[in-house]
């Protein structure tokens, strides 16, 4: 159980972390400009696979951050160890 709880601290630091480092105006300028370069609400597909790939990998980093900012924390936990182990 104690390993439950260091893995939920830690997820719950790492969100709070997320959030003080995006908030403000100067967060939102830079979110701003995460979520284009990111393609956060845009396709990733591209006929040339080698560029398809790095698309889908700055969007995961977009995906990454928004988890952060947005999910709850029992939602951070279950996405990021499902078995809640």
């Amino acid at each position: 159980m104690a390993v439950v709880q260091a893995a939920r601290d830690f997820l719950v630091s790492r969100a709070q972390a997320y959030k003080r480092t995006f908030s403000g105006i100067y967060g939102e300028r830079v979110l701003g400009d995460l979520a284009g370069f990111c393609r956060a609400d845009a396709s990733t597909f591209n006929p040339d696979p080698r560029v398809e790939g790095i698309l889908q990998g700055r969007r995961e980093v977009w995906l990454r951050v928004t988890k952060h900012l947005n999910l709850t924390d029992d939602q951070l936990q279950r996405h990021f160890n499902p078995t809640g182990e």
